[in-house]
């Protein structure tokens, strides 16, 4: 089972962009999503950008995750 998880973009490169979730960073591909920007928060699922959201949406679903985790 996979999961999406919300993550700020922090730097792009073409299509490549580094985000930034619970501290963690990595690349992904934001081909999908051909309007991100870096500062916007985007669903990540399997390593691709699958949609962009506003931070108040990211935010809520990271302390679910948090909230589950025991964070």
């Amino acid at each position: 089972m996979c999961l999406a998880i919300p993550a700020k973009i922090i730097k792009i490169n073409k299509n490549i962009a580094e985000v930034e979730s619970f501290g963690v960073k990595k690349e992904i591909d934001i081909s999908l999503t051909p309007g991100a920007k870096v500062g916007n928060f985007v669903i990540v699922h399997a390593g691709f950008a699958i949609q962009i959201i506003d931070e108040e949406d990211a935010l809520v679903t990271q302390g679910y995750w948090k909230e589950y985790l025991g964070e």
